[in-house]
């Protein structure tokens, strides 16, 4: 089941990467990408902290994606949340 977007929250310097929600089947699922996945659909490196949420709303179609897709291949346990790192770009 595809998840819809939702909510962004924005980076998360202590854990070096970008967290956001998405909706499915009435509950709001946690997610995040790392730095260096995002930079890596970027096709660039070493991002400012500050410039990542444009960096996120410039890729959000992608990264959705890829997070829902991780989603349906993930066993249904509450409070799952969706992390993206380099390993699931190669694919």
């Amino acid at each position: 089941m595809p998840l819809q977007s939702d909510r962004i929250i924005g980076h998360d310097l202590e854990r070096l990467a970008f967290r956001f929600t998405m909706t499915g089947e009435g509950e709001t699922v946690q997610c995040q990408i790392s730095d260096a996945a995002m930079d890596e659909l970027a096709g660039m490196q070493g991002t400012e902290s500050s410039a990542r949420q444009a960096q996120f709303l410039s890729l959000r179609q992608t990264i959705e994606q890829i997070a829902s897709d991780l989603y349906d291949e993930a066993p249904r346990v509450q409070g799952h949340v969706v992390r993206i790192f380099m390993r699931h770009l190669e694919r």
